[in-house]
Parts: structure tokens; C-alpha cells; sequence
């Protein structure tokens, strides 16, 4: 053998040699318990040791977190001061005045809005022509500040009547080709007059190229009414004549006067049929109809019926309905032309002023003050004043064409009164529904440069005081003309 050492051997197993195992730390068994019991107390911690209660005044106060820096070196770039802090002290309080005019309008509007939704559109209009003071014809020459806005559009109504109610042949101009009935024995015109007002227009009438045997007056308000039947009583106890037309001075004798009749009636909400005068003259609805009136004429009125679908077709249906077949029915209306343009600029003026603001101080910029109104569509000059309550189509198309309300301020004669638009060809084609074909639309400036000259209406607007003698210049200033081009004038006739 190489040695004897035994040590190098493998020992034989003792487990007297082995030594205590050690305390487990995630567990014990139940034999590791038992022998470690004795040594639990030496090993226990002392009282310091153990976790003591929570006691919240020994808490300090958080530390405050700072706010992260950004990692760029670059000063972060300042935005541009807005076009509100670059305004001058005198543009300031005009922007103010306009903010404070703003609000007391869209005051006013609201109130009115209140107003309309309890009494309705006819009640406002009725109140407020029932209140216009009747001041007579010499204030109307000399002490009115639109006496020249009211001669021509006297005038123009005049045109109307002059070149439209004489001609059984409807065409413009029949009556110089001796197509016409002026002056025929035997035929005199039969008038329905819808919104006649305080009778303004009977004047007119009485010059009319054809005798008037009858005219029926009809309007909401009752004190104007009781006005027109006033005047009437007046041209009774006076000579006729006037200032003359095609029939005036028919060799400078006394005129007839016709016969009038007036009645308080809502044309808008309600049939006419039911007037014993109308219904005996002729009230027919169907398009056969052979009796009835040979001029239906609407004034500056009709407007008020674009309220609603309902009563512009109630409206068409007693114009169509009292008219004969081959009478004509006649008026003045707003422009919708002149409107919608207005309408179109407005809306593109304000596109680009949000675009303006939008690149100059970012898209989260707005330079409206806080509480100011929005602003909306609104035109005029010192005379007159038009302005939406709302949003406006951008294009300038009204679509549909009913109740795209605005208020109307004229001095001295209309005091911020509702009306509504009336969108010329939507409102061309109702009236074909009820056998109403058009022959004849003209804005005023157009009226005028076409018959200034002819031979009976040019004399006619010199006696009238539309401009000098000898045509001379227009009498009317360039305010004035502004204020008589928001309207057109028309004829339809009933095939």
C-alpha cells in the first residue's frame, strides 16, 4: 500500500458530529420549532428595535416638486402681441361705442323676438303703423329729411300703375301702339289695393290712364285704415287732376271720383273671400276664372308674407283668386339681389378677419373680449339700417326661402320693424303655381333710367319734385338713391 493514512479514507457516518441545522428564513417545520424554541427569547429584538406607532407631527412638510426644464438650449420664441394690443386709445372707445351699440341692438332684438313669439309678426307691423303720426303733405314737401326718397318712390309706384294698368295687352308699351284701354267708354278698372296703408296711393289712382270705377282698400292696421278713409273723404271736397299722368287733366275738367271701399284685413293669414265686395266683384280660385279685379297692387308690403311658406302661399292664393284672367298684379319688395349680395361680402369679410387672426397670433387666439356679442350682417347709412339677427348663408342664397328675418330702420317712417327676405326666383316660382306669370322686373335705379325720358313719366317726375324742370338734375341725393335701390319693382300677369 502507498501509506496508511486513514484520514483519507471516507469516514464512516456520525451524526453525533453534525452540526444544529440553521433557521430557515422564508420557513420553519415543525421540528425546526421545537429545537430552536429555547434560543427564541435571546434572539428576540429589543424594545427600540421593534416598529414604533405613527406619529403624523414628526412628518416633514413635502419638499415642493420643481418643474421640469426643457432639454432645448433654445429661449423658448414669445408670441406676437395680438392686434388688440397694438390698437390706439381712440380705437379702443370706438370699439367699445360699437360693442355697447352691439349689445343694446341685440337687446332690442330680443325683446322683440319675445314680443313676436307671444302677439306674432302682423300684431308687431299693425302696432307699429297704427303709430306712425299722419303729419300732412306740405311736411312731407318741405319738413321732411327724406321728402326726396319720397317723391321718387312715389314716382316709381306711379310708373307702375301708369304703364301697367291701362293694357289688355299686357306687353310694356301696348298703350302707345293703341293696344290698350284708356280712355275706352264703357271699361273702367276695378283695383284691389292689399296693405293700401293710410291710402297714399289713391292719388295715383285717379291719374290712372284708365278711369277707376272701383277701389277696394285692405290692411291690418285699423288706424290706418280710418286715415285712408279720411283722405278719400278729402279728394271728395277737392278738385281732381293732381299732378296728372296718361289720364290726368282729362281736359282740365272735374274728374269722377271713383268709388272706395276699406276693410281691417290680415291678407296674410286669412282669405279675402270672405269681404262681400270682393266675393261680388269675383273671388274664384280656380284658374278659369273670368271675373274678379283687373289690378291686384301690393306696395311695399308684401314682404311681411315671407314669414312662412303658409302665408306667402295664403298671399299668392287671394292675389290669384281675386285677380280676372288677364289682370295684373303690381308692387314694390326688397331686393333680394341687393340682400344677398350684402350677405356674400359680410360673410367674406369675416372669413378673412378670422384668417387674419388665426396666422398673426396663432389658432388659440381670439381677440373678442369675453361676453361680446357675435357680430352679424348689417348695412345701411344715415337714412336707413338693415340688420340679421343670425347667421347668414355665406354664398347669399336663402335656402328655403322663408323666414330669414331682419330688422329695418328708415328715419322718419319705419322704426326697426321685422321683415323678411324674399328670394326673387324661389318666390317667381310659387306664383306660376297659382297661374301668375311674370312680365316685368326693375330695380329703381333701373326704373328710372328707363323712362326718365318718356314722354309722359319724364314731365310727370318734374311735376313731382323727383328732379328740376326742364330735366334737370335729380333731386334726390346719393343717400336717398342708396335707400330706393334696396327695392324692385314688378308686374305678373294672370294666364
Amino acid at each position: 500500500m502507498a501509506g496508511d493514512d486513514t484520514e483519507d479514507l471516507p469516514q464512516p457516518f456520525d451524526a453525533k458530529r453534525l452540526e444544529p441545522a440553521k433557521k430557515r428564513k422564508n420557513g420553519d417545520s415543525s421540528g425546526s420549532r421545537d429545537m430552536n424554541r429555547d434560543n427564541r427569547s435571546s434572539a428576540m429584538p429589543s424594545i427600540d428595535e421593534l416598529p414604533q406607532p405613527f406619529d403624523a407631527k414628526k412628518l416633514e412638510s413635502a419638499k415642493k416638486r420643481q418643474r421640469s426644464t426643457s432639454p432645448s438650449d433654445q429661449p423658448r420664441k414669445l408670441k406676437r402681441p395680438g392686434q388688440r394690443a397694438r390698437i390706439s386709445n381712440t380705437e379702443a372707445a370706438s370699439i367699445r361705442q360699437r360693442q355697447e351699440q352691439r349689445e343694446r341692438d341685440a337687446q332690442h332684438a330680443a325683446v322683440t323676438a319675445a314680443t313676436l313669439e307671444q302677439r306674432g309678426i302682423n300684431d308687431i307691423v299693425r302696432q307699429h303703423y297704427n303709430a306712425v303720426p299722419e303729419r300732412g303733405r306740405d311736411w312731407r314737401k318741405t319738413g321732411s329729411r327724406i321728402r326726396g326718397l319720397r317723391v321718387f318712390n312715389n314716382w316709381v309706384k306711379s310708373t307702375l300703375i301708369q304703364k301697367f294698368s291701362p293694357d289688355e295687352d299686357h306687353t310694356p308699351g301696348a298703350h302707345q301702339q293703341g293696344r290698350d284701354m284708356a280712355g275706352a267708354h264703357g271699361h273702367e278698372l276695378i283695383v284691389l289695393d292689399i296693405g293700401c296703408g293710410k291710402g297714399g296711393d289713391l292719388g295715383k289712382w285717379q291719374q290712372a290712364p284708365q278711369r277707376v270705377q272701383l277701389y277696394v282698400g285692405l290692411d291690418p292696421a285699423d288706424v290706418s285704415i280710418d286715415q285712408a278713409k279720411e283722405r278719400y273723404r278729402s279728394m271728395s271736397h277737392r278738385p281732381s287732376g293732381g299732378r296728372g299722368g296718361r289720364g290726368g287733366f282729362r281736359g282740365g275738367r272735374q274728374q269722377h271720383l271713383f268709388d272706395a271701399r276699406f276693410f281691417v284685413k290680415d291678407c296674410y293669414g286669412e282669405s279675402v273671400g270672405d269681404i262681400d265686395v270682393v266675393r261680388q266683384v269675383g273671388f274664384d280660385p280656380s284658374p278659369m276664372g273670368r271675373s274678379g279685379f283687373d289690378i291686384v297692387s301690393m306696395m311695399f308690403c308684401m314682404h311681411y308674407a315671407f314669414e312662412s311658406e303658409e302665408k306667402a302661399r295664403m298671399m299668392l292664393q287671394n292675389v290669384s283668386s281675386a285677380l280676372k284672367k288677364g289682370g295684373r298684379f303690381i308692387g314694390c319688395i326688397p331686393n333680394s339681389d341687393v340682400i344677398g349680395d350684402r350677405v356674400t361680402k359680410f360673410n367674406e369679410r369675416m372669413a378673412a378677419k378670422k384668417s387674419g387672426s388665426a396666422e398673426e397670433s396663432g389658432p388659440a387666439s381670439d381677440d373678442k373680449e369675453e361676453g361680446e356679442a357675435e357680430e352679424t350682417a348689417e348695412w345701411g347709412n344715415e337714412l336707413y339700417r338693415v340688420r340679421f339677427p343670425g347667421k347668414t348663408p355665406e354664398d347669399g342664397v336663402f335656402r328655403p326661402p322663408f323666414g330669414w328675418k331682419y330688422s329695418f330702420f328708415l328715419d322718419e317712417a319705419v322704426e326697426e320693424v321685422p321683415e323678411y327676405v324674399v328670394p326673387w326666383e324661389a318666390f317667381r316660382a310659387i306664383a306660376e303655381d297659382y297661374n301668375l306669370e311674370m312680365q316685368y322686373h326693375q330695380s329703381f335705379r333701373d326704373i328710372w333710367e328707363a323712362e326718365k325720358d318718356d314722354y309722359i313719366l319724364g314731365p310727370l317726375s318734374e311735376r313731382m319734385g323727383v328732379r328740376e324742370k326742364g330735366r334737370g338734375p335729380l333731386l334726390v341725393s346719393p343717400e336717398e338713391m342708396e335707400v330706393a335701390n334696396f327695392y324692385v319693382a314688378f308686374c305678373f300677369y294672370k294666364v
